[in-house]
């Protein structure tokens, strides 16, 4: 379905591309009202990395840059306990205040019921964010070190108009040398709106898409991001919108005909804690596949989990696993990334495919 490169000619695995911010979680509590915060690390593009290393022990590292002060190493800390490589990482001089240069924070409330989860990302003129093109030797990471995949996203694409760029440049190296490349669109209005707006999003994001072997994302994103509408599905009440990703994924598959692999998720919010899940994909040679549907998920954190999707659907193209299976390792990981706080998984390889294939939540001993 997708060729890729023999694992004994790269060093890595999996490499990611994008911002590793620090996240600052009140726990139970509100932002407003916190006096305390708990710290984690995480970013879009980072975590599906962290998850194929942590959860499935693949090799992965990350291209990321970050203001060389406390905070900078509190986040370089957080990025070696999940055993994803430092070496990828860019230092940039701290001038003391953070008026050139600084770190991205992420403080991200859980929701809870008829309370909605709630990011406030704090995080413009971020060391990544002023990364440009030429600085990162990209022959070397993917020719010399070898990588067999690359992953990066919207989030980062979104960061400044050197960040598309950087993600350009790396796309177009990867493809040089036989590297799959993901994409995960990854809609956010604020971080798109002092740029251009949703007009502009389309702009880099189609152009993007034209060296993407993968496209993930959900039904908002393919509608803002790429401007794919299904258009041709009845909207009403009676439509499942099982069936209108169905026939989105088939639009964009016409229309961006060089994709190995479209997939989505599906999330409908009955409340902050309780969300039907599943997922679909499609290749050319299965058409349109869903995962099995989990009506009624309970919630205790839901940022990270459509990272979770996608990294079980990489480890699993990368396993060689057929695309069904691939599917419901995404869906089984999204599921239990959000089954626990913060933005990284911390579910087991073994736990991702018990779920995968149909286990219970019936407590084990």
């Amino acid at each position: 379905m997708i060729e890729i490169r023999p694992a004994a000619d790269c060093e890595f695995d999996v490499v990611a591309l994008g911002e590793v911010m620090l996240r600052l979680d009140p726990g139970e509590g509100r932002i407003r009202t916190a006096r305390r915060f708990e710290a984690w690390e995480g970013g879009g593009e980072y975590n599906v990395a962290r998850g194929m290393r942590t959860v499935f022990g693949l090799r992965a590292g990350v291209v990321t840059a970050l203001a060389d002060n406390e905070i900078g190493h509190l986040v370089e800390n957080l990025v070696l306990q999940g055993g994803v490589d430092t070496s990828l990482i860019r230092w940039e001089k701290y001038d003391g205040i953070g008026r050139t240069v600084r770190n991205g924070l992420n403080f991200t409330e859980r929701g809870f019921g008829v309370r909605g989860a709630l990011g406030v990302s704090d995080r413009a003129n971020t060391a990544i964010a002023l990364l440009t093109p030429g600085t990162v030797d990209w022959g070397d990471l993917f020719g010399r070190r070898g990588v067999r995949w690359l992953h990066t996203g919207g989030i980062y694409a979104a960061l400044s108009e050197n960040s598309a760029a950087v993600a350009e440049e790396a796309m177009v190296a990867a493809q040089k040398y036989g590297t799959v490349v993901s994409f995960d669109t990854n809609y956010r209005p604020s971080l798109w709106a002092g740029i251009g707006g949703r007009e502009f999003a389309r702009d880099v994001n189609t152009r993007l898409a034209s060296y993407v072997d993968l496209m993930i994302g959900n039904e908002e994103d393919f509608t803002a991001a790429l401007g794919f509408d299904a258009e041709r599905v009845d909207k009403d009440l009676r439509t499942l919108p099982k069936d209108r990703l169905a026939a989105m994924a088939g639009i964009i598959a016409e229309k961006m005909p060089w994709l190995s692999v479209v997939a989505t998720t599906l999330r409908i919010v009955h409340t902050a804690s309780d969300n039907d899940w599943q997922a679909i994909a499609w290749s050319p040679q299965t058409g349109v596949l869903s995962s099995a549907a989990r009506d009624h998920l309970g919630i205790f954190d839901r940022v990270g989990g459509g990272d979770g999707f996608a990294s079980g659907m990489i480890y699993g193209l990368l396993e060689g696993e057929d695309l069904q299976t691939c599917l419901e390792l995404g869906s089984a990981h999204g599921a239990l990334a959000m089954t626990t706080p913060g933005d990284t998984s911390m579910a087991t390889g073994e736990e991702v495919w018990a779920l995968a294939r149909g286990s219970s939540a019936c407590v084990r001993r």
